[in-house]
Formats: C-alpha cells, structure tokens, sequence
C-alpha cells in the first residue's frame, strides 16, 4: 500500500511515538478490506510500539480504529482508507493516539476537555477533497482528547450506498449522534463553537482586548499573506483577520503558473505560505467574519473593523484582501438544493456521483477543467454554455472534446434546477438561439461562471467600488481613504490570478509602510494605547 519513500517519511513522524497504540481492523473479503489490512500491517512493522489485529466489530467494512493501548477512550475509527489528502490526517490520529502533542493552542485542547455530554460523530470525506482534512483533523483531535467524543471518518467512496441513503451529495459533511450537523470546510474551533455557544463569546471578548494594530490586513489569502509579510518584516505591529487562512486558494487543485514551481496545488501552496507567515510575529486571527468597516476620522487615526461575532479590532493602517468567492446562477432549485445535488467544487464533491450523470455550467476555464475532472469519475457530463461558444483556452477545449462522455451545449440559459424535494433530478435551460426550453434529467450540478468580490460588508463604509462590486485603487494599492489599502481578487486589478494576487499584496504592505512613516499618528491613537 505504501511505496518506499512514504514508508520512510512515515517511519520518521513515527519515531515521535510516546506510547503504545493499537490498530483493529473490521474486514471483509473484499478488495478494499484486503488494501486495508495490507495497510495496518505495513503501518505495525514501522514501529514496535504498534500492533495490528483484525477481530474488531464495527458497524462499517472495512475500517480500522486508532486507539490508545493506555487508554482505549483516546481513539478514532476510519471507515475506508484515508489516503490522497487524507494521508496526513492518518499520520496525525496516529502520533496524537501516541501522545504526541498536537501542535495547537492549550486554549483550544482545554475547551475540547471542557466540553460536556456525549457526543458521537461521523464524517464524510473523499480522498480527492482539499477542504475535508481540516475536518477529519480537528473530529481526531476532538475524539483523541475527550473520552466521551467519538468520531468515525468514512470515506464516501467505498460507501456508496449508505451515501445515497443518507443524501450525502457534498462533503466534507458531519452528522452528530445520527442527525445532519454540518456541511463545508470547518477546524476544530469551529465545532466547538457550534457545541459550546459560550466559547464564541470569550474569543470575541481576546479579539476585542487586543491592542490597535499599526497594519491590519483583512483576508488570508495570497495578497493578504504577502502583505502580511512585507509589513512585519519593516517593523510593524501586523495582524491577519481572515475566515480561514489561504482563502479561495485553498479550494484550487493544480497550478501549474506559479514561478519557479511547475506544479502544485492550493492546500500545499496554502500550508507553504502560512508557515512562511509563521516565521514572523504577526497576529494570524482566523475564523474571523469583517462586517462593518468604520474609517479613521482624522489622517493618523484609528480604522476600525467590526466582526460578526461583536469584537472589533483597530489599526493606523488596513490592507483589504478579501478575495472573491463563486458565483451563483440565482436561478429557481439553486438555494433549495445546495449541498443535495448542486456543487460548486468538482475536485471535493466529484467521487460521490460516480457513475451519474452531472451538468457542469460554465464555458470558461473553470467549468472545462471541472468537465475534464468528472468525465473521469461520473457517467456522463453536460457541459453548459451561455455564450455560443466556449471560453476556455484552446488546449482545455481540445481535451474535453477528446472525451465521449462528455456533450457540450452552448448558446444555452439555464433557467432552473429541479429536483424531487430531496436532491436534484434536472435542469431546465433556454435555447437562446430558438427560444426552446429543454429540460435534462440529473443527478447532479456543478456551478462554475466565475467569481464575485466579497464587497458587500464594505457598504456605507465610503470605500470606492466598481460597477461590479471591485475595490477601487490606483497604482500603488490605495484606496479612496487614506491609510486603506486593498490587493488580489476583491478589487479591480486586471486578470485574477494567484501570482498577480500576491505581487499586488506585496505592494499594498510597501504603501502601508510609506503612509505609516509619512503620517503622524493622531491623538485618538495615543489615547487609545495610553489606556491599554
């Protein structure tokens, strides 16, 4: 199951082992629970202080539980093989089952302990999901650290049937003590916020006592980073607040365009950047929602951005990269059956409707490369353009072509999504060409049309925005408010790419500096810090 170098890097990290920990597989005769106990057998003879036995009695087949041979309430199951992204995620239950310490605020292992009540969790990943580890890792370390939490991550691919029974038709996707909990991208703070309401409330008071930032930079994507990096290293007091670190990049598979590096892919690219960010003292603040910007009254003053959750956090200057997210169709059936058949990321939901047929809608790159994706996986593919012809460049054109599963419709509106109550059976489009409405029978949709700027909190704000919702800047990053700056996708830089985001990050954090040395601080600010 293991090639020769992930044996090795694998022996390294479990050379971190502390204590004993104990494997027990459930297994069938099939070929999936024949790769499993080659697995749990190549993981034991890496290291004496593992053992594999095979007598366990799970509800799933194959599948395997990680546990503590000191104390077997310190443990977590798989339900399939946690391979591809999920590689790391086997890594880390194995090292913290052993006593490794995870590498994560005592705060936050603190509110796991505090957590009260039985609380038993199952988890639905694909092994092509970037979003998913973040679950699976943060369901282990809750699991590992509360006796009285349980979670078993199953892989929706080896499962089929009990996926379609429960209508799992995105991931990652949790259930709690049998009943939905949650959809989408979550960490361990997360959950504990959604188990314990009082937790929110205490880190909403630590973001609200902290000191005025010189830089505060809004967003932890590419720009945000780099602006993050360039305002720390002269000097500054920096801080990130951003709902999760990496942005939209995260949710990118290949990228073949960064320079220097042929290829790699968001969530590696992510965790490289932010462990550059970690090499200097800034402030990386996640989880956190910008709500209401309130600018300084005065040159010199204190910019103030409100959260969603009642803290406010201050600065002499902000960088504001918020970034863009999907856009939607806005069409009947889109909302209605969000996460029950209509998807906005091919590369995480795609294993869970193989064999079926799916509609991909849009012509550009996007919605060709998400084609090309699932022609490999799903049984059919309608791909669905509204211009008369696609978009994307020539060599993504040729290469859904090449596919016989995959039909192209251009020149077509779609003008609904339908489904049965429960899940998506269809979609309704208009020949804008003839005026005829066709109707296509679905298992599945998949949105690609592009990207809208996450502007709207900006309102009232008197930030400049473009006719499309774009921040408004000149050549140096500036906005129309002094001391505000803005990089990347959210403002109206041509051409939305990851490199350009970054480069134009880096000149937000130099025109930060230069206001900050160039503008004396106003007497709200030494007040302020006076007091603190």
């Amino acid at each position: 199951m293991l090639g020769a170098s992930m044996q090795q890097q694998l022996e390294t990290y479990l050379a971190n082992l502390r204590e004993p920990i104990e494997l027990i597989g459930t297994l069938g005769d099939d070929e999936n629970s024949r790769k499993t106990r080659a697995l749990l057998e190549e993981i034991a003879a890496l290291h004496d202080m593992i053992s594999a036995s095979f007598d366990g009695n799970a509800s799933h087949s194959p599948s395997f539980k990680i546990r503590r041979a000191s104390d077997h309430n310190a443990a977590v199951t798989f339900a399939g093989l946690p391979m591809g992204h999920e590689f790391t995620s086997l890594v880390l239950a194995l090292l913290w089952a052993g006593g490794h310490p995870p590498k994560v605020e005592q705060d936050i292992l603190d509110q796991i302990s505090a957590l009260d009540g039985d609380h038993a969790f199952e988890m639905y990943f694909s092994l092509s999901c970037q979003n998913c580890p973040d679950v699976v890792q943060a369901l282990t370390l809750m699991a590992i650290f509360n006796p009285r939490i349980s979670a078993t991550l199953i892989e929706g691919g080896a499962f089929q049937d009990e996926v379609e029974s429960r209508q799992v038709m995105a991931v990652p996707a949790i259930f709690k003590d049998r009943e939905p909990f949650a959809n989408g991208r979550m960490d361990v703070a997360d959950i504990i916020g959604k188990l314990d309401s009082g937790a929110n409330a205490r880190n909403a008071k630590k973001l609200s006592d902290k000191k005025p930032f010189e830089v505060l930079v809004v967003g932890g994507g590419p720009a945000g980073a780099a602006a993050a990096i360039y305002t720390v290293r002269k000097g500054f007091s920096t801080g990130i607040a951003a709902e999760r670190f990496g942005g939209q990049l995260t949710d990118t598979m290949g990228i073949e365009n960064w320079i220097s590096t042929p290829y790699t892919e968001g969530p590696k690219l992510t965790a490289q950047m932010e462990q550059h960010v970690g090499e200097y003292p800034v402030d990386v603040m996640t989880r956190v929602s910008a709500e209401k910007l309130i600018p300084a009254s005065k040159p010199g003053g204190l910019h103030e951005i409100k959260l969603a959750t009642g803290a406010s956090l201050k600065a002499r200057s902000i960088i504001l990269s918020t970034g863009a997210r999907w856009r939607q169709l806005g069409v009947p059936g889109e909302e209605r059956y969000r996460n029950k058949g209509v998807a906005y990321c091919p590369h995480c939901d795609g294993p869970l409707y193989k064999g079926k047929r799916v509609a991909v809608i849009g012509g550009g790159n996007s919605g060709v490369e998400a084609a090309i994706d699932l022609a490999n996986i799903v049984g059919h593919v309608t791909l669905i353009e509204f211009d008369n012809a696609l978009r994307a460049d020539q060599v993504l054109q040729d290469k859904v072509a090449s596919f016989a599963n995959v039909e192209i419709i251009t020149s077509a509106q779609t003008t609904e999504i339908t489904g049965d109550g429960d899940t998506v059976s269809g979609l309704t489009y208009k020949d804008r060409e003839t005026g005829d409405t066709r109707t296509i029978e679905l298992d599945g949709v998949f949105v690609q049309i592009g990207l809208v700027p996450n502007t709207e909190w900006l309102a009232g704000s008197g930030i400049e925005l473009s006719p499309h919702g774009e921040i408004v800047i000149d050549d140096h990053a500036a906005t129309n408010v002094p001391g505000i700056f803005a990089a990347g996708d959210v403002t109206t830089v041509p051409y939305k790419q990851i490199i350009i985001a970054a480069g134009e990050g880096a000149k937000a954090g130099l025109s930060a500096f230069d206001y900050l040395i160039r503008t004396e601080p106003a007497e709200e600010n030494a007040a302020t810090e006076s007091a603190d």
